[in-house]
C-alpha cells in the first residue's frame, strides 16, 4: 500500500481538492523538513494512525513506532543532558531526563504544531475528544519521532527531539525535581491558595498496559494535566507541568531593623 493508500479522509465527489487530513499533514511533513532535512518518511502515515482506525481499515497503527520512538527520545534527551551538565550526576540527570521525556511534554509540543489534525482516528475516536487527549497526541509524537529516526537517522531524529523538548530544555534544571506533587502544594500554600486537588480524566489501554490522565486544578481557574502507567505517575507528571508554567514565589526582602 502507497502511503497516501492509508489516509481514510478522500475529498467529496471525487473533487482533486487535498482532504483536511491530508492539508494537515503535509503542514506537519513541511515542519519536520525543515528540521530533518528533506526524506520520503516511509512509515510516515503509519505514526498517524491511531489504533481505533487501524482496526477499521485494516492497517497497520502507530503503536510499535511509538515503542521505538520512546526510545530514540530518550536517547537524543540523554546525549543533550550529558552535554549541557558535564558534572550532573546520575541521579540528577535522570530526573531532569524524566522532566523533559514524559506525556505532557510530548503533548505540548503536538499541539504547537497541531499535530492532533494529522492523526487518523476511527468513527468513534473521532466523534470524542480523543483528537486532544494528552495520551493519544504523545503516542504519536513518539511514533513521528521514529519514522524520522528511520528515514533520517540519528541526527534526524536529533533535530526533531530538540524541537519537541524546546525552551523545556532550557528549564530542565528547574523542572528537575524528586517530588513534584510536594513542591507544587508548597509553591501554592506561599500564595495562600488551598492545596492543590487531583482527578482522574480519562483511562485508555487494556487493563494489563493501562494510561492514566489525571488534571490538577492548584490555583483559581488554572489546571494541569500530565499521564501515566498509573494514578500516582499521573499525577505527578501533572505537578511538574503545573510547576514548568507557574513562576516561583517572590525571594522574601530582607526585614530592616527601624532606627530610633
Amino acid at each position: 500500500m502507497s502511503e497516501g493508500a492509508s489516509i481514510p479522509a478522500s475529498p467529496p465527489n471525487g473533487s482533486s481538492q487535498p482532504s483536511p487530513l491530508e492539508e494537515a499533514r503535509a503542514r506537519l511533513r513541511a515542519r519536520i523538513e525543515t528540521l530533518s532535512g528533506p526524506s520520503s518518511i516511509p512509515r510516515f502515515v503509519e505514526a498517524l494512525t491511531h489504533p481505533s482506525f487501524a482496526n477499521e481499515a485494516a492497517v497497520a497503527d502507530n503503536q510499535r513506532l511509538e515503542f521505538l520512538g520512546d526510545a530514540v527520545l530518550g536517547l537524543c534527551v540523554s546525549e543533550m543532558l550529558v552535554t549541557r551538565y558535564p558534572e550532573a550526576d546520575e541521579g540528577k540527570l535522570t530526573r531532569m531526563r524524566s522532566a523533559l521525556v514524559n506525556a505532557e511534554a510530548l503533548a505540548s509540543w503536538a499541539r504547537r504544531v497541531d499535530l492532533g489534525a494529522s492523526i487518523a482516528l476511527g468513527r468513534g475516536a473521532e466523534q470524542g475528544a480523543e483528537r486532544d487527549q494528552t495520551s493519544v497526541l504523545a503516542d504519536a509524537a513518539e511514533a513521528v519521532i521514529a519514522a524520522v529516526y528511520e528515514a533520517c537517522g540519528l541526527e534526524g531524529a536529533r533535530a526533531l527531539v530538540l524541537d519537541v523538548v524546546g525552551g523545556l530544555f532550557d528549564n530542565a534544571e528547574a523542572l528537575e525535581l524528586r517530588d513534584p506533587k510536594s513542591a507544587l502544594q508548597e509553591r501554592v500554600q506561599t500564595r495562600g491558595l488551598p492545596a492543590p486537588t487531583y482527578r482522574v480524566v480519562a483511562v485508555q489501554g487494556p487493563p494489563h498496559a493501562q494510561v492514566f490522565e489525571v488534571e490538577v486544578a492548584y490555583e483559581l481557574g488554572l489546571q494541569a494535566r500530565g499521564s501515566g502507567r498509573s494514578k500516582r505517575l499521573a499525577e505527578r507528571a501533572a505537578a511538574a507541568a503545573a510547576l514548568a508554567t507557574l513562576a516561583p514565589p517572590p525571594e522574601k526582602a530582607e526585614s530592616e531593623t527601624p532606627t530610633e
